[in-house]
């Protein structure tokens, strides 16, 4: 059975999560000082997920066309 084409995921189209594991959310918390091992897990400040957003790449036109 064939997928129709409107149902395909593009490489675009992928959205961001709004909730992160809780082993990313550690390592972030780290990475900014707010988080130590002896720190309790339950209750962990928020951690604010950053959106990742691809830009397209320009086309470069080549000199030999232009001659």
């Amino acid at each position: 059975m064939t997928l129709d084409r409107s149902l395909k995921v593009r490489a675009g189209a992928i959205k961001t999560r709004n909730v992160l594991t809780r082993a990313e959310r550690i390592a972030q918390l780290q990475r900014l000082d707010k988080f130590n091992e002896d720190d309790n897990i339950l209750g962990m400040p928020k951690v604010r997920v950053m959106k990742v957003s691809l830009k397209k790449k320009k086309k470069v036109k080549k000199e030999e066309d232009k001659k």
